[in-house]
């Protein structure tokens, strides 16, 4: 029937349908969230969770009342059955929740990243949860209402949403305080209310940083033993990873081989592994700033305030820098070093299907090396080689067939549909193509007739199922361990070793220690040999075994 045909909706009445379905339909991730717990079951649960479920329907009213209007309903409406079916999927598949932190994920995520996400489920979801809903929504017409009749009747509405709520939730207070205290995730799961907190902070917090002067670090900085050339002055790698937990790390112990090649090099006694090691967030946009910061996680506000980082001072004490990237970009970190994409390169054997392992960046090294300013380069150098490295959910596509000694992997998008044996198998096997860069990188550096070092940690862990948790990004505070537990190692060359007094003996014995991301800002300057003010010689890993014994 066409529907010129139909009795039009008044704008309220129709604002009414919207709320109760995003209230109802649109918030089932956290109904089977609150069914789920033990505190929630009996009589006074049912008189709580009818409460929850009537103080999310009067909030959504508020919100809609206040905001939405004639003009805007009908595409407001789309984007928010489209936003609410997407976030329901994501956070009852992945069990993961919807924060600022994760909202900016989502939008520094290129289109591979994007499409590794895309599965049947999540289309069937938006089909049910967005699309089907979305046509009927829009299709009815809306009855036009004066102007100043139609205010006094939104803010109606929204004031009566406003009352529901705060009576409802003074009749079961202590219940839903509770609740709320003691499962923190609950309140990052409250659609649409979670997504429009974390776009409010996300823009907030861009628009403030646009407009703030670069603060300088480290403007002290200079070479305490500078190089005499480029071919003998020292070459220093950082390696960050991308989602490796060490609790599948072959060096701490764990029960697969993940590592090998660094097990090999771990014999000949030049590298050292970091057995407990924090991340400083569990996503990449967090962990990356904050590890080249010299805040610290305490202290880190999130990448709000603009701040130079580890970069900005080496290159300041006149070492040559160079960023490596192979994944969705450095996060600002390198944004005035020189910096070099390897995703697209053309190398058949190791960039199949348009995305290139990461070996890419080792094979593009040499070469970029090259351009580099010569004067710099004889008094030092510093790389980082950003990895793709375990990146989910499609582990099976990090690793290269040469690699997949565990099988058969999950080649599904949709973790929660494998076994959780098929999982693990495709992660660690992304971890061997690690374990393969390293020793590579490793074997390179050891050809070369100059002193030189190789630090890898990773960025932040990954959940693998436990708990009903996939991937990352859960709020640091409620993160398991699986997700901000990391490896982290370092090879040092025997003439790097003699030229800084550097014992590797000491260094092993303390090698178990609690370390964190905290300490790479100050650890990296040590190693580089850079003297300034911004080092704090307390946080330097290796400076208790530097120097006279």
């Amino acid at each position: 029937m066409p529907s010129s045909s139909r009795a039009p909706w008044h704008p309220t009445a129709l604002l009414l349908v919207l709320a109760l379905w995003l209230a109802t339909a649109g918030n089932l991730p956290l109904w089977r969230a609150l069914w789920k717990l033990p505190e929630t079951h009996g009589l006074q649960s049912v008189v709580t969770l009818g409460s929850l479920v009537l103080v999310v329907l009067a909030a959504t009213v508020l919100l809609l009342g206040l905001f939405l209007w004639p003009r805007w309903l009908k595409p407001a409406g789309i984007a928010l059955l489209l936003i609410t079916a997407s976030s329901s999927y994501f956070m009852s598949s992945y069990g993961i929740v919807i924060d600022p932190s994760m909202l900016t994920n989502v939008v520094q995520t290129d289109m591979g990243e994007a499409l590794d996400l895309v599965s049947w489920p999540l289309v069937v979801t938006l089909l049910l949860g967005a699309v089907l809903p979305g046509l009927w929504w829009w299709r009815q017409p809306v009855r036009r209402v004066g102007g100043g009749r139609l205010v006094l009747q939104q803010l109606g509405v929204g004031l009566l949403g406003l009352l529901v709520a705060v009576a409802m939730l003074w009749i079961s207070f202590q219940d839903v305080a509770s609740l709320m205290r003691n499962h923190k995730t609950l309140r990052y799961m409250i659609n649409p209310f979670n997504t429009v907190y974390a776009v409010a902070r996300v823009s907030v917090g861009r628009a403030a940083q646009a407009q703030q002067t670069l603060q300088p670090v480290g403007m002290d900085a200079h070479l305490m033993s500078p190089g005499d050339s480029a071919d003998t002055s020292p070459l220093i790698v950082l390696v960050v990873g991308e989602t490796a937990r060490a609790a599948n790390f072959g060096l701490g112990g764990y029960g697969r081989d993940t590592t090998p090649l660094l097990k090999q090099l771990q014999s000949e006694g030049d590298l050292v592994y970091f057995s407990s090691v924090s991340s400083c967030g569990t996503n990449t946009q967090t962990s990356v700033p904050c590890m080249f910061s010299p805040q610290g996680r305490e202290t880190f506000d999130g990448g709000d305030t603009r701040q130079e980082n580890l970069l900005d001072v080496l290159q300041r004490a006149g070492l040559a820098v160079l960023w490596l990237d192979n994944q969705s970009g450095c996060k600002g970190v390198c944004d005035r070093v020189p910096h070099a994409d390897t995703r697209n390169l053309n190398l058949p054997d190791i960039c199949p299907e348009g995305e290139c392992f990461d070996e890419a960046m080792l094979r593009a090294l040499p070469d970029e090396l090259a351009r580099l300013d010569p004067e710099r380069r004889a008094r030092g150098t510093v790389v980082v080689m950003h990895q793709m490295g375990s990146h989910g959910p499609a582990y099976y596509k990090r690793s290269p067939p040469a690699m997949k000694l565990f099988q058969p992997e999950c080649t599904s998008h949709a973790l929660q549909e494998c076994p959780p044996e098929q999982i693990q198998n495709a992660y660690d096997n992304s971890l061997r193509n690690t374990d393969h860069l390293l020793a590579e990188t490793v074997r390179w550096l050891q050809t070369l007739q100059r002193p030189t070092a190789l630090v890898y940690v990773s960025d932040h862990g990954e959940s693998l199922g436990e708990k009903g948790l996939y991937l990352h990004g859960m709020p640091y505070r409620m993160a398991p361990t699986e997700q901000t537990h990391v490896p982290m190692l370092t090879w040092v060359s025997k003439p790097l070793q003699q030229a800084q007094g550097l014992r590797l003996d000491c260094l092993r014995a303390q090698a178990a220690q609690p370390w964190s991301h905290d300490n790479l800002f100050h650890t990296m300057l040590g190693l580089a040999r850079v003297g300034t003010t911004a080092r704090d010689g307390t946080l330097d890993m290796l400076a208790p075994c530097t120097g006279p014994s």
